[in-house]
């Protein structure tokens, strides 16, 4: 079998002065230092607020669709419709987002930030950079970052399906009569959102922050009318009726816990958008607007089936009346389609990262923004990505009966944060002992309650996220591991670059004029297309620079820290190598980086030099054998990978016409 391995992807990430990752990112041109919280002037902080209402906040903000009326379904009933249920239910909602997402994520991980940026892998990267001295926990971050990441792909094939399902699905109750429709009109829009990816989110993104707003007000509004018939409810913001609750009916509640997390679906988002919007408009948004409205609608919900028990089997929508719901309805999915925009954004932000950091094979993206960096669009993630939504949708078919697939994920990437978060506190913040008891109590605890309430969930569809994740772990560990086996195949090969240079000064090769590089992961060992082009061209250029790309721990790394030259010992003979450092949020280009080490002074030629250099990628056939290190369905894995990566050409952004491909075959 036969795949290809490029010297731009196929070594370990690279360690010491030179950074930390794989091969990927390039500086960004309107970026010239690491991103600073900068101070907010009230009318941009008030823009900033609004625009992080429109990405941020569209999952959490459509858990009111479905996150209650999941806990009364349950178990056929199991929670019912009396004060003590009714009342301890909503004392877990409001008080299980108060404890995880206003002080867990908004009051404490948002200082976790790396360079500004943060999510979970910013907050592994962050925390192997604390531990970079200990390689043990440097292992167990990895190992835990991946398991996040895996987690957050299932989440994302999930969430469009529920979200738009559980919008439609309020034709049941405002037009009966097309119910039947439900489900084909769920696929066009969820066909047409995919669809669109294509071309970016830039032009439609300043209408998320209104719809979101406009979608707010209603919750609260919809809320408001029955808290004020019923003012009662108002006692389950209570703490203590949770508590009873839990004490009175422990099995009952267990599995409650299982559709309760369902509101804060969404939490990871707040943290991880951090990076664009910065923590005080996401802080404002959510305090000011988005906590108070989903408090207000979900005592609004608790109110009518406390008193109109029947109610609960859809409490959001029969909690409007009847001249709205249509209205309510069409709002409902434009606000569910925007959840599913944020979410499919972050699978793309997500696998460039990964991409980055050696998890996953070089993966096409393309840039659809301008001015954004964060704006792309990786056509393979927004197929696979399609492909798992509609499945979903249609083996489900219903949000009820998907929901008892969705905890598991949201749950778990909870719990990821948690211990990561716990890991950090300590060398980030010297926490005592116990104030990192305390969190781990308080939050772990509470999510640890969560997960285990959905695990009961596994027969039922709970297997879904589980095996979503599962597979992705399987194709990082397998990406990651089958490069170093390549890896190990190449240093045979490849030989000492110290060596070939001085070979090549006894060689007396003729020189021809021009630029030649040559992307390789380091300068310890000879690019595969330079022994190539030597032995079979027996022509040297008259400028040789030998190029290696690694992906620092950090989000972005500024101009004055990106660049080592080294003459490799000689100045006259034009052979260099140069090492370009990268943030791990950055996009590929190296033409572009070479100029700025020009312009910096660091390569000691002129940026329009390169307008005609030509480009020399190290890609060969990677052979299977029967060595030990890998098991051969996995090596027949990753040989299906290699084949299938994105060319190295397009992704570090040679151009194309002046790119050649030389090397040998590698085995594995």
């Amino acid at each position: 079998m036969r795949g290809t391995a490029s010297s731009g992807t196929g070594r370990p990430p690279a360690t010491g002065a030179q950074g930390a990752g794989a091969a990927g990112g390039s500086i960004p041109p309107k970026r010239p230092g690491p991103k600073q919280p900068l101070p907010h002037r009230p009318p941009a902080l008030a823009a900033a607020a609004l625009a992080a209402l429109g990405v941020v906040f569209g999952d959490i903000g459509t858990s009111p669709l479905y996150a209650l009326k999941t806990v009364f379904l349950l178990d056929g009933g199991a929670v019912r419709a009396d004060e003590g249920d009714v009342f301890g239910v909503i004392s877990l909602i409001v008080w299980s987002t108060t404890i995880i997402v206003s002080i867990k994520y908004l009051g404490i991980l948002m200082r976790a930030d790396n360079d500004g940026e943060g999510g979970v892998m910013a907050l592994a990267a962050l925390a192997q950079r604390l531990y970079k001295d200990k390689a043990g926990k440097a292992g167990i971050l990895l190992v835990i970052g991946i398991v996040g990441v895996s987690l957050f792909y299932g989440d994302s094939i999930i969430t469009p399906a529920i979200s738009v399902l559980s919008a439609v699905e309020g034709l049941h109750v405002t037009v009966p009569a097309i119910s039947h429709l439900v489900i084909p009109i769920a696929a066009v829009i969820l066909v047409a959102l995919f669809a669109v990816q294509r071309f970016g989110t830039g032009r439609v993104g300043v209408l998320f922050g209104p719809v979101m707003v406009l979608w707010f007000v209603v919750l609260a509004a919809a809320g408001l009318g029955m808290v004020v018939q019923y003012p009662s409810v108002l006692l389950g913001l209570s703490p203590t009726y949770a508590i009873a609750f839990v004490i009175a009916h422990p099995a009952i509640s267990f599995i409650a816990l299982g559709a309760v997390v369902l509101v804060i679906t969404g939490a990871e988002a707040l943290y991880a958008d951090m990076g664009h919007f910065g923590r005080a408009p996401i802080r404002r948004a959510w305090f000011f607007l988005v906590f108070p409205a989903l408090t207000i609608n979900y005592l609004g919900q608790a109110a009518l089936v406390l008193h109109h028990p029947a109610a609960k089997a859809n409490p959001f929508f029969l909690m409007i009346p009847d001249w709205g719901r249509l209205p309510v309805v069409v709002l409902a999915t434009a606000a569910t389609v925007i959840a599913s925009q944020a979410v499919i954004s972050g699978a793309f932000s997500l696998s460039r990262q990964a991409v980055q950091l050696g998890l996953l094979p070089p993966l096409t993206i393309r840039q659809t923004s301008e001015r954004e960096g964060g704006q792309i669009y990786l056509p393979a993630v927004n197929m696979l990505l399609f492909i798992g939504v509609m499945a979903v949708m249609l083996a489900f078919g219903s949000s009820d009966r998907l929901s008892t697939a969705y905890g598991i994920s949201v749950t778990g990437a909870l719990v990821v944060d948690t211990l990561l978060l716990l890991l950090v506190a300590r060398p980030l913040w010297r926490w005592a002992p116990w104030k990192i008891v305390l969190a781990a109590v308080a939050f772990g605890g509470l999510e640890l309650a969560f997960l285990a309430g959905n695990l009961s969930k596994i027969i039922n569809g709970g297997w879904v996220p589980l095996l979503i994740a599962a597979a992705v772990i399987l194709v990082m560990t397998t990406w990651r591991r089958g490069r170093q086996l390549v890896q190990l195949d190449r240093e045979k090969k490849e030989g000492s670059l110290t060596a070939f240079v001085e070979e090549l000064r006894t060689a007396d090769l003729p020189r021809v004029p021009g630029i030649a590089i040559f992307p390789h992961p380091n300068k310890d060992s000879t690019p595969l297309a330079l022994r190539a082009n030597v032995k079979h061209n027996h022509v040297l250029h008259e400028h040789v620079i030998i190029v290696s790309v690694s992906t620092a721990p950090v989000p972005h790394v500024p101009p004055g820290d990106a660049f080592v030259y080294d003459d490799l010992g000689y100045a006259d003979d034009g052979i260099e190598h140069l090492s370009i450092r990268f943030g791990f949020s950055d996009e590929p280009d190296i033409p572009r980086a070479l100029r700025t080490a020009c312009r910096t002074g660091v390569l000691p030629l002129q940026p329009g030099d390169f307008t005609n250099a030509s480009y020399f990628i190290s890609r060969g056939a990677i052979r299977t054998t029967k060595h030990k290190g890998m098991v051969p369905w996995r090596r027949s894995l990753f040989v299906a990978l290699a084949h299938n990566a994105a060319n190295p050409a397009a992704r570090f952004g040679l151009p194309p016409l002046r790119t050649v491909t030389m090397g040998s075959d590698v085995e594995i």
